[in-house]
């Protein structure tokens, strides 16, 4: 069988809705605690791309790599695991479409800083009319 043959039956892995929010969630940590992908690492002893495919839901991560994360993240496995069993779709999407949706936007340094930035807004209130006014600007056609 010739390397192009074996390429072609190889079956790429499309990443699972759990992976890409673990990852997304090691990632907010991450950034909200000012450390690069390069710390984490060293860290945990492994190396930074590898940090990257964790992050980015592209490699899956094993219970006891997960523990060390989050003792060098200085929080609970839990932390990771947040929000998976009571995930709400988005407007039509699949569970796995709003995942890579979610994660789209916590790849950024703006949805990662408004992420780690918005549940200090402690009156509800507040936090309902901020929502409202980017919903409003999301819906504007001239912006």
């Amino acid at each position: 069988m010739t390397k192009r043959k074996e390429l072609k039956d190889i079956e790429v892995r499309a990443s699972h809705a759990v992976d890409l929010h673990v990852g997304s969630r090691v990632r907010l940590r991450r950034k909200s605690l000012g450390m690069t992908q390069e710390a984490l690492a060293k860290a945990i002893g492994i190396t930074f791309q590898q940090v990257q495919k964790y992050e980015t839901g592209g490699n899956r991560l094993s219970a006891s790599k997960l523990l060390e994360i989050a003792i060098a993240l200085k929080t609970h496995v839990s932390f990771f695991l947040e929000g998976l069993s009571t995930a709400q779709t988005i407007e039509g999407f699949t569970e796995a479409e709003t995942e890579q949706f979610i994660q789209g936007f916590l790849m950024t340094s703006e949805g990662v800083e408004l992420a780690a930035i918005f549940p200090k807004i402690r009156h509800a209130g507040h936090r309902r009319h901020l929502l409202e006014f980017v919903r409003s600007l999301a819906e504007d056609p001239e912006i």
